[in-house]
């Protein structure tokens, strides 16, 4: 069960935004990522919660940040409810999307596992619903995710193979890079891997 601590800042100026402490594991119907957010001064920002089913469609999500909270699953597309800070009002959304994203690496290993590309696959298109910080506002976002590389790295457990993305934001052609290793993300714009406790949980 890998456990450790992303840092999460703008990858266009480098700000740095928070502190992601995370836990995951593959289980009997999937995978589980669950995670709190604390502020760089050290102060509580929010949480993760997420589930996924064997074929990497999301079954559960709940995400807390600023007051707000989304809850969500993969229900004719994908559905969710979003609750403001004074509980009074709840909003309920549905897209036909394949999955949710947000800035919670939890989301590009999600992602990942839904799509399962192999160096020989084409581009593969996929629609997400994204929820952005800091009040998780959805906006519906289309990306093309292509596996260029795997790669094997001796480490002390034996070896670590770690995968390239190329994603694309096909709004803006905009195109990044995104290292993950089993159910752990090893490098992606605006995040970093401060510690990792455990190896990356291997999937089959």
């Amino acid at each position: 069960m890998p456990r450790g601590r992303y840092s999460l800042h703008d990858p266009h100026d480098h700000t740095p935004l928070a502190q992601e402490h995370f836990q995951c594991a593959p289980g009997p119907s999937g995978w589980r990522y669950v995670s709190q957010l604390t502020t760089p001064a050290g102060d509580h920002r929010g949480s993760v919660d997420l589930a996924l089913d064997d074929l990497g469609r999301p079954i559960r999500l709940e995400l807390h940040a600023g007051g707000w909270q989304v809850r969500g699953a993969a229900l004719d597309g994908v559905t969710w409810v979003r609750t403001d800070p004074t509980g009074v009002h709840a909003t309920e959304g549905n897209v036909r999307a394949h999955a949710f994203t947000g800035t919670s690496p939890a989301f590009l290993v999600a992602t990942v596992r839904l799509l399962r590309l192999t160096p020989s696959s084409s581009a593969t298109r996929v629609r997400l619903v994204a929820f952005t910080d800091p009040v998780l506002a959805p906006r519906t976002v289309d990306q093309s995710w292509a596996l260029m590389n795997s790669e094997a790295h001796a480490t002390d457990n034996g070896p670590l193979l770690v995968d390239e993305y190329q994603v694309t934001a096909l709004d803006t052609g905009e195109q990044h890079t995104v290292h993950i290793a089993g159910d752990v993300v090893l490098a992606a714009p605006g995040i970093e891997l401060e510690d990792l406790q455990s190896p990356p949980s291997r999937f089959d």
